[in-house]
């Protein structure tokens, strides 16, 4: 029911999803969402936390596939590059209806940590390993990265850019392996640098 309610979210948003949008496009009675849920409210925040934290743990679960902390950040990268316009205009309500709401902020504020966690743990190891020389400290670089990534929301869902399109990933990889000290080593995933003229 809660995966429901996130799709209608992402198309008709925070403020436009109603008991009876939910309910068309789940099968359920507007009497028993009112019932399970309470208040329209309680059934956004619901979704929206339930929703987020699938995001979260999946992204965890897929990072455990990979040893080399290099592979690692860039699949990471290329996971949220490759992210959805439906999700991401769910994050998107998500993040304005926290602005406003206590409950969805300290929500978001944990998956915030946890979301940052393995590319901070990858530079970590990278660094212990030798295999980086980081410029910064690993929570900084880990931000940037992340900030790379969550920055093209935006863009995104009003439709002004489209990543593929673009060098995009491969100037976050760049500046990615730049502040880890490994852009002279040309890690794998690293676009090849330009001749110079």
């Amino acid at each position: 029911m809660l995966d429901h309610v996130a799709v209608v979210l992402a198309d008709r948003g925070y403020a436009g999803t109603r008991f009876a949008d939910v309910a068309d496009a789940s099968g359920v009675a507007v009497s028993t969402l009112q019932g399970y849920f309470g208040s329209r409210e309680d059934m956004l925040v619901e979704a929206l936390e339930r929703a987020t934290s699938l995001a979260v743990t999946a992204m965890h679960e897929f990072v455990r596939r990979f040893d080399d902390p290099w592979e690692q950040l860039v699949a990471m990268v290329d996971l949220g590059l490759g992210t959805g316009t439906p999700t991401w205009r769910m994050l998107m309500e998500f993040w304005t209806a926290a602005a406003r709401d206590a409950e969805l902020q300290a929500h978001a504020g944990v998956l915030a940590r946890r979301y940052r966690e393995p590319f901070v743990d990858a530079i970590r190891r990278g660094t212990a390993a030798g295999a980086f020389a980081p410029r910064f400290d690993a929570a900084s670089i880990a931000e940037v990265a992340v900030a790379n990534v969550v920055g093209l929301l935006y863009p995104v869902v009003l439709g002004h850019l489209r990543p593929e399109d673009t060098a995009y990933r491969d100037v976050v990889i760049a500046q990615l392996a730049f502040a880890l000290g490994a852009d002279a080593a040309d890690p794998p995933g690293m676009p090849p640098a330009p001749p110079n003229n």
